[in-house]
């Protein structure tokens, strides 16, 4: 029988978070391996510092995502979210002080105080609007959220026309903010590193020591039940929604110091895509009530050094493969999820006359992306890898069914 002492690790080696973690230093090593410039080795402290900060930066609004998925939504608008939170800080700081942005002077924290608390209260409206959609007219999540995914961007991109039409005499498409102690808030490692520790550590008290985050686990796990049992599920929801608004408001004003500009129509653009992977990387499923914060954290941290370890290895271009490769892991990890669920079970990946196309796809599409990566001798070589290995695991799955 195992020990108390015993049970914790045991619980935390059953959700996976340890493997993750032993995958964040196997990518590095990978990235040492195939760095030409060893940049991790020759600069450590360096790459250290970025990875954090990329790592903070995302966790942010991964936080809120991991939340509502947690409660069984999805929010598609994490991306738009930012951009117009983004362009309503800009907004705020150039209608406080359009002289002073206008000849590079300090604005002053004061006046960085209220345009930081006026975007917050505008994610808290946006949050409320996600509830209302979704428990008052009845709209699916997915469908709620892709009106604001397409209509926040653009009204973005309306707003900063507008203010700076009327605040400097002509439109322009963004709002340029130079200002240091604005951009030392991005810009410095430690800013937000702090934010997401905080925000972490909160969201993780709410979820597992409170009446509250037991609750939200329970409605993504069954929403009738909950609801049968007596508890608001609409109150929950709306708690799920501005939370994941208001960490997408917290993201958009850090990307706007970091960028030195409020540009709605490139700002925050299919990073509801990373939001969504690294949640469902670290162990949340999309059905709703399961997942965790460590888990999170985790998944933010593991992409991160994914994305850096290929802009290591590619150098030019790297942000070209960046989606490609965060759809990739999502594949990947849903699928180990999956396969997870169905231990024991006859889940088959490749079955029948499918499952034969399905290597042939996988084939291809694995000799297309190292051809474009290494070469053409690189491709054949890795495409031969994955027909054989995917061939190998058609042929043990039909003996087990067998």
């Amino acid at each position: 029988m195992a020990s108390s002492e015993t049970r914790p690790l045991a619980a935390l080696l059953r959700r996976g978070e340890v493997g993750l973690a032993m995958a964040v230093v196997v990518v590095a090593g990978l990235t040492i391996a195939l760095d030409p410039l060893r940049t991790y080795v020759v600069n450590p402290g360096d790459s250290f510092v970025e990875i954090v900060r990329q790592t903070a930066m995302l966790g942010i609004f991964a936080l809120g995502a991991t939340v509502v998925i947690i409660a069984g939504g999805i929010d598609l608008s994490v991306g738009s979210m930012i951009a117009f939170s983004g362009s309503v800080c800009a907004a705020l700081l150039l209608w406080l002080v359009p002289e002073k942005l206008h000849n590079d002077q300090p604005i002053g924290p004061g006046v960085i105080a209220l345009a930081i608390a006026g975007t917050l209260v505008v994610g808290f409206l946006v949050g409320s609007l996600h509830a209302w959609l979704i428990t008052v007219v009845g709209l699916p999540p997915f469908i709620a959220t892709l009106a604001t995914l397409v209509g926040l961007r653009s009204l973005s991109r309306a707003l900063v026309e507008s203010v700076t039409a009327s605040v400097i005499g002509g439109a322009k498409a963004q709002i340029e903010i130079r200002d240091a102690q604005f951009r030392y808030l991005a810009t410095s490692v430690w800013i937000p590193a702090v934010v997401f520790a905080l925000l972490a550590l909160g969201t993780w008290i709410l979820m597992t020591r409170t009446v509250v985050g037991r609750h939200l686990y329970a409605l993504g796990g069954n929403e009738a039940a909950t609801r049968l049992s007596g508890i608001r599920t609409d109150r929950l929801k709306w708690l799920a929604y501005c939370l994941g608004a208001i960490f997408s408001s917290i993201a958009g004003i850090l990307y706007v110091g970091e960028q030195s500009v409020a540009a709605p129509q490139t700002l925050g653009r299919g990073y509801e895509l990373n939001a969504i992977a690294a949640a469902v990387v670290g162990g949340a499923s999309l059905q709703g009530g399961a997942g965790t914060i460590p888990g999170t954290v985790l998944g933010c941290l593991f992409l991160r050094v994914v994305i850096d370890g290929i802009a290591k290895i590619i150098k030019t271009g790297a942000d070209v493969y960046e989606g490609l490769i965060v759809g990739m892991v999502v594949v990947v990890a849903v699928a180990l999820s999956q396969v997870r669920q169905a231990r024991g079970g006859a889940a088959r990946f490749f079955p029948g006359p499918l499952g034969v196309v399905t290597i042939v796809n996988l084939t291809v599409l694995a000799g297309t992306v190292s051809m474009l990566l290494s070469g053409r001798t690189t491709a054949i070589t890795i495409g031969l890898v994955v027909l054989v290995v995917c061939s190998a695991l058609a042929t043990v799955e039909r003996k087990r069914m067998n």
